[in-house]
């Protein structure tokens, strides 16, 4: 039987969490108890769902400290980070345990004599699939609302945070069978698309769409969320010294390893003020052990993601970093290139890692075309003191968020959030956007006995 390890990513030797794979015929099993399940807790009724969310939340808040700890030794995350991550996933479950009470439907005019209403109900079993970046925070965003509308949970957590999420289902104590971790890989992940009722993916781009089609071909509802290669422009009026601070932080923070951080800056004239400026601001971050509160900058998750930001820097020129660092673990210095050859990976593509790329722009227009010149579209970031032109930039800029005077990084749950082009797909998530995803609406007409 296949093992799924989760190993620690500045101590590799530390395994943090170890189980069996689920494999396909597992992932049925899970879903078809789950099935049961979550008919009992659609019965529940709007209040007892709300508490048992509220609950849950407590839960998360009594075991905060345990829980940061976890994500900093399984994810890498240094630990204000991680506090963070805690804090957020306890609003979360809050969040949804009120939204429970929102109107399932509506009342309308009947066609004749009688009654024309809609109502929402749940879809059935949501096969969650999830990346290791945010271990809680991501699970939750996703299972919170599905539960809070009357659905059950199977969750397939990336290998990489395992521990995270065993160690959450055991918090959340939801009644037997609700809420389910299958371990596994891409085996779990396609057999969980193919017998659940609604899919909700967070990860890369390629897998996403793949996740799509198969769940397109078994006729359930997905949504993906995906890669982004955001971009920040900064206009000549923006205040430098702040512009760089928030950039280093949206681009190196937590390694670079979010799909919000800033992958490329542009510079709108006075490139080399940028430039120097980031420099500046990167040798300020605190890098080294995720579990020191100075550090922003921890590890890499695994050797291979290490590698492949050390080389992403390699046809450019190297500004600052550019190196892995020699000591144990997954390190990688914050690293800023420019002057890349066209078509270069920097340019077009998602590194997942501490590197950044700046470009120069002659005007804004050339700006707007660069930053829009890619396959992602998930936020973007305009730095300028002029209202006009933040809001009339922002306008033309082909992303699911943008960030005016603000990182790239950085997102609401009670927002909805999503990209365009290969960003995302299907619906929204987060937010009041969550119910249209997680219910489907029936349309009851009634009419007089014997009309």
């Amino acid at each position: 039987m296949d093992v799924v390890v989760s190993r620690s990513p500045q101590n590799p030797a530390d395994v943090v969490a170890s189980a069996p794979a689920a494999g396909g015929p597992g992932v049925t099993e899970a879903v078809r108890r789950a099935r049961a399940a979550q008919a009992r807790w659609a019965g529940s009724g709007a209040a007892g769902r709300a508490a048992a969310l509220t609950r849950a939340a407590e839960a998360v808040a009594a075991n905060a400290g345990e829980l940061a700890a976890l994500v900093v030794r399984e994810a890498g995350k240094p630990v204000t980070e991680a506090r963070g991550e805690v804090a957020r996933s306890e609003a979360i479950l809050r969040y949804y345990a009120q939204q429970v009470f929102d109107p399932v439907g509506a009342v309308h005019e009947p066609s004749g004599a009688g009654l024309a209403f809609t109502r929402r109900r749940p879809r059935g079993v949501a096969g969650l699939i999830t990346p290791w970046n945010f271990p809680l925070a991501i699970p939750l965003w996703k299972a919170a609302p599905a539960l809070a509308f009357g659905n059950a949970v199977v969750l397939k957590p990336s290998p990489h945070a395992l521990g995270c999420a065993l160690r959450l289902a055991e918090l959340l104590a939801l009644p037997e069978d609700l809420f389910q971790v299958t371990p596994g890989g891409a085996d779990e992940g396609a057999a969980l698309v193919e017998a659940c009722d609604v899919v909700s993916f967070t990860g890369s781009a390629a897998v996403g769409r793949a996740v799509s089609v198969a769940a397109a071909g078994a006729g359930v509802p997905a949504q993906a969320e995906m890669g982004g290669q955001n971009a920040s422009i900064v206009l000549p009026d923006a205040d430098l010294e702040a512009v760089a601070a928030q950039v280093a932080a949206a681009a190196f923070g937590y390694a670079g390893q979010k799909c919000t951080a800033t992958r490329r800056v542009i510079a709108v004239d006075g490139g080399a003020e940028v430039r120097e400026a980031l420099v500046a601001a990167i040798a300020k971050l605190g890098v080294g052990d995720p579990s020191d509160p100075g550090t922003a900058v921890g590890p890499l998750i695994d050797e291979a993601a290490r590698d492949r930001a050390v080389a992403a820097a390699r046809g450019g020129r190297v500004l600052a970093g550019g190196t892995a660092l020699d000591r144990e673990g997954w390190f990688a210095a914050p690293t800023l290139v420019d002057d890349v050859p066209g078509g270069h990976v920097l340019a077009r593509e998602e590194v997942f890692g501490p590197v950044c790329l700046v470009q120069d722009a002659a005007s804004v227009d050339e700006a707007v075309a660069l930053a829009n010149g890619v396959r992602y579209g998930l936020v973007s970031a305009v730095y300028t003191r002029d209202l006009d032109r933040a809001l009339e930039v922002s306008a033309r800029l082909d992303t699911g968020l943008v960030k005016v005077n603000a990182p790239t990084t950085g997102v609401d749950f009670y927002l909805p959030f999503g990209g365009e082009k290969d960003s995302s797909h299907g619906p929204r998530e987060q937010g009041k956007a969550a119910q249209d995803f997680y219910t489907s609406i029936r349309t009851v007409a009634i009419a007089p006995a014997g009309g």
